[in-house]
């Protein structure tokens, strides 16, 4: 019964994942860079992703400023942004676009009124090989459009489990379709659905005591869909390490 509500559920994800996952419209920002030229500055994050290598988002990422950031909602959510060349002669020809993900926190100069991550300012801070795709480097700073868009993934979603008895951290990393976690839920062998809380970033919290339990995971994205990945970690599962599942939003 499980087994068929999950591909039933699968099969919704699919069938709606260019609905609510996408945003439709543009909106004018402007974009930075940081982290050098083969994006080893951004490293580690506010969404607490560590190495983007290892995660697979790879180089094309972004920070956010306080406006889209909200408080770590954001981590990993996907947005394509493009240069506005209506705007400023600094655009790449052919005014290209780059598609990147949320991995961390552009923070607020408050010493400066002007500073481009303050709120209520829309800012992407992105790493330098990505902003480089759609600006002229002497630039600095460019005007870009951009929109809320799905994110392609590669396997299923994978969680992170470190923390000790009764208390779980679950770092939850390569999710697709809307990318974004809003809601995250635990179930051991010997218990319920158990409701996890944000505790920064993308890593989510319980304080049950699930040692010597399979675990499953279920997933909530931002849009209103969920996915349920059963038995994901096995009942020897131990802290520090990663289980991915074989389900991601499709």
């Amino acid at each position: 019964m499980e087994k068929a509500i999950l591909l039933l559920l699968l099969s919704l994800c699919a069938a709606r994942l260019d609905g609510a996952a996408a945003q439709q419209y543009w909106t004018p920002a402007t974009a930075t860079f940081y982290g050098g030229s083969d994006a080893s500055g951004t490293m580690g994050g506010s969404c607490g992703y560590g190495n983007l290598y290892n995660a697979g988002y790879g180089t094309q990422t972004t920070a956010l400023s306080t406006a889209l950031y909200g408080d770590g909602a954001s981590c990993g959510a996907c947005f394509i942004v493009a240069c506005d060349a209506s705007r400023t002669q600094y655009c790449k020809p052919g005014s290209p676009s780059v598609t990147v993900t949320a991995t961390n926190f552009c923070p607020p100069n408050y010493g400066d009124p002007s500073g481009w991550c303050n709120s209520p300012r829309q800012h992407f801070d992105m790493s330098q090989p990505a902003w480089e795709t759609i600006g002229v480097y002497q630039a600095g700073i460019v005007p870009v459009n951009y929109r809320r868009v799905p994110c392609s993934r590669s396997g299923g979603i994978r969680f992170g489990i470190s923390g000790h008895d009764y208390f779980e951290l679950v770092l939850i990393t390569n999710v697709g379709g809307a990318g974004a976690v809003a809601a995250a839920w635990v179930r051991g062998t010997g218990t319920d659905w158990l409701a996890m809380s944000r505790n920064w970033g993308a890593n989510w919290q319980s304080s049950a005591y699930l040692t010597g339990q399979s675990l499953s995971f279920k997933v909530q994205t931002d849009d209103g869909k969920a996915v349920m990945a059963y038995n994901v970690a096995p009942a020897n599962w131990q802290f520090g390490c990663t289980y991915q599942a074989s389900v991601n939003f499709y």
